[in-house]
């Protein structure tokens, strides 16, 4: 019901309705509030000038709204007659209900009669706040709006049902909540005064008790008073008059206006009318209903919204660090063809300098000893070497000939970044809808401005540059040789190893795509299509691929690898084609391997290159997200083992566990085996297991790990068989 209470409210109080009449455009005001509004209007228009003129057709004469402009959405809040000179202009004010209302022109002169009985100013004219209709009063006043009895009773019980509860009347102390009421005591009863002071005996048996709100119902309302007519206010409607749909008095239809009219018995249009305004309820009750169900809708979209937003942030988030990390990679790429050019250089022209320094070296030597000849005085001793000699000194000079003393390299890098295509493609970077596409973290689509145009055609895969390479696998495609429609860009699908749904690996505008991380000893489906802003190609013949194979005898899914730059920290410091890592830092850093474990047995060793001052590097898995800047073990992405020159420890999420005697030292070698299908982790130190399992229930992707400082060098060695125990414990098994 609380709902309801703004039904209940007047439009320019703001409060209970008090007294509600019945406008002709059926809105209510309270009589108060309606004397309130009331404006005086000039002779001209009073409803006995209109009648001798033969204009007026009613009791209440309508303003023509275009005469009156007593309120516009547009006007700057005043309102005005603007037809007359005369009218002063009134300020317009809001209701609490946020209507417009006129306040009276001049205060209402004192009178001690009720707002319906005291007199109102000649010619005056009232606007309902809610319609904005106008009309000018007749001799009668407000009297001649009928009372509203039914939203009056509305009102009360409304009130009633949200009073306060009701206190025992007989209570001496701190009255309790009455529980009932006696009619004909006219008492309100808690329990213990009913039993104590009306006991269920005698005379008061005959007493009948009720509820405290159906009491204090019966006991506050007054009788309710009959509607009369409110043009002979002695008479009670008893008629219903179809024309003009209001309820009229039997002096009405003898000698009113209604005499000519069409009526009916007022209890059949009662019966009549409650039927209909049921039926219309029916209708409106569905379309509540509807309107809830739609609410409801519109909250749970207001949630998925909020849902799809954090998703499509994390999404855009992995696709643009995705293209960074590409970025870095390509970066890594290009310098090292600038180092490979400058150790280039810096060859050429120091065995240059060496070529001529042996050379001058040579020339120097046969000068000085060309004028220590020169100082001898023995002319038939010099003339036996001076043909030699001269012969030795043309060969010399015509080898420090042209081109000599040129150098054989120059100074600049004859190598220029064309980076504008790139550019352009960041700055074209764009999201578009892609049809039957869902979205996909590894996809960024690109949107150019280019005119539409038809579907490009189906790309053909190259077989012969196709192949796979341990988890990895790399596809090659191209456009049909005649094809006239220029494509976008491509999108490469692959299903889940298992004959699952296809899912997008690649969107972009290259012609060749490695895909890494995926399980060993399993068949992959492959699959490309072309896109431009018109649409997309038709899928191209589908590639069967299969990853490396696992060796049955040594249960080892045969895989090389090395560390990766891209995902490591980066103080990491690598070298040897990045199987040997390092630290610039005193704190621990971690790198990961390249290639991740998903099932299958594995076996890798890394060797200690270097080891000062007693560190405690940790060799171990992880998840690709594990913190970098932490020893290995540190959270709950990574399952290790470090040791110092003395003993080792099995750590995860900060748990320290299964202390074993046995450290490390420099040229010491450390074994980490992953057994996927047995689901454990174990370590090796010097070719012996070092302590029991160190952990069980591996599930999920794993990637190898390191942890460790400046003072400690590791390489890694990959594509290693399991230990011999192990193999034989396993077939065994």
């Amino acid at each position: 019901m609380e709902e309801m209470e703004e039904e209940l409210k007047c439009p320019v109080c703001g409060s209970f309705y008090r007294e509600p009449i019945i406008l002709p455009c059926s809105h209510n005001l309270c009589q108060a509030c309606a004397r309130n509004i009331l404006v005086q209007t000039p002779e001209s228009e009073s409803p006995q000038s209109r009648r001798a003129s033969g204009s007026g057709v009613s009791d209440y004469d309508y303003l023509d709204l275009d005469k009156m402009s007593l309120y516009s959405e547009a006007d700057s809040g005043y309102g005005s007659y603007g037809g007359f000179a005369s009218a002063p202009t009134t300020p317009c004010q809001k209701s609490p209900n946020g209507v417009r209302v006129f306040p009276p022109a001049m205060p209402p002169p004192a009178t001690h009669l009720s707002p319906a009985l005291a007199p109102v100013p000649r010619n005056s004219c009232i606007t309902c706040p809610q319609c904005h209709r106008s009309l000018i009063l007749d001799d009668r006043g407000l009297r001649g709006f009928p009372k509203n009895r039914v939203l009056e009773g509305v009102i009360d019980r409304y009130q009633q049902s949200k009073a306060a509860a009701l206190k025992c009347q007989l209570c001496e102390k701190a009255p309790k909540e009455a529980t009932v009421m006696c009619e004909q005591c006219d008492v309100f009863y808690c329990d213990p005064c009913r039993l104590r002071c009306h006991p269920p005996r005698g005379p008061l048996a005959k007493h009948r008790l009720v509820p405290p709100a159906q009491g204090r119902v019966s006991r506050r309302l007054s009788p309710r008073k009959v509607s009369t007519c409110t043009d002979h206010e002695l008479e009670n409607h008893s008629m219903y008059c179809v024309q003009c749909k209001m309820p009229v008095c039997y002096q009405c239809l003898e000698e009113g206006k209604h005499s000519s009219h069409e009526v009916k018995a007022l209890g059949a249009m009662w019966k009549l009318h409650k039927s209909q305004l049921s039926q219309a309820l029916n209708g409106l009750s569905d379309r509540a209903k509807e309107a809830k169900e739609f609410l409801v809708q519109l909250r749970n979209m207001v949630q998925q919204i909020q849902e799809n937003s954090v998703e499509f942030e994390a999404c855009l988030v992995a696709q643009c660090d995705a293209l960074i990390d590409a970025l870095n990679r390509r970066k890594a790429q290009l310098l090292a063809r600038v180092n490979k050019e400058h150790e280039h250089k810096l060859k050429v022209v120091r065995d240059q300098i060496s070529h001529c320094t042996v050379k001058l070296r040579q020339t120097t030597g046969l000068m000085e000893y060309c004028l220590e000849v020169i100082k001898e005085n023995d002319p038939s001793g010099f003339l036996q070497i001076s043909d030699a000699l001269i012969r030795r000194v043309h060969l010399t000079e015509d080898q420090w000939g042209k081109g000599t003393l040129t150098p054989r390299m120059t100074t600049d890098f004859d190598l220029s970044l064309d980076n504008s295509p790139l550019l352009q493609s960041i700055h074209q970077l764009d999201f578009v809808q892609m049809k039957a596409q869902p979205r996909n973290c590894d996809a960024i689509h690109f949107q150019t401005t280019k005119a539409s145009s038809p579907v490009p055609a189906t790309p053909i895969l190259q077989l012969e540059e196709c192949c796979t390479h341990n988890n990895s696998a790399t596809l090659s495609w191209k456009q049909p040789p005649l094809s006239t429609v220029p494509a976008e860009g491509y999108i490469l699908e692959l299903d889940d190893g298992n004959g699952g749904q296809f899912r997008e690996v690649y969107v972009g505008k290259e012609t060749m795509c490695t895909v890494d991380g995926l399980h060993f000893n399993s068949t992959y489906n492959a699959r490309v299509k072309a896109f431009n802003k018109t649409g997309v190609s038709q899928y191209s013949k589908t590639l069967v691929l299969q990853t490396s194979e696992v060796d049955i005898k040594k249960l080892l899914a045969v895989a090389w690898f090395a560390f990766d730059p891209g995902s490591a920290h980066s103080d990491i410091i690598f070298s040897n084609d990045n199987l040997t890592v390092t630290c610039s830092s005193y704190d621990d850093r971690v790198v990961l391997g390249k290639t991740g474990f998903s099932k299958g047995v594995h076996y890798w060793e890394i060797t200690v290159d270097r080891y000062d001052n007693h560190p405690d590097p940790a060799f171990g898995v992880a998840r690709i997200d594990v913190m970098k800047d932490v020893m290995l073990g540190k959270d709950d992405k990574a399952w290790a083992m470090y040791v110092d020159n003395n003993r080792s420890w099995f750590m995860h999420n900060n748990s320290h566990t299964n202390r074993t005697e046995g450290g490390i030292a420099k040229g010491a070698t450390i074994g980490v085996l992953l057994d996927l299908n047995r689901k454990t982790l174990t370590f090796f130190v010097n070719d012996e297991q070092q302590g029991p399992i160190a952990f069980e229930n591996m599930e999920g992707l794993f990637f190898p790990a390191v942890s460790l400082n400046r003072n400690v060098q590791v390489t890694l060695h990959t594509g290693l068989p399991v230990p011999d125990f192990y193999s034989s414990r396993a077939s065994i098994a």
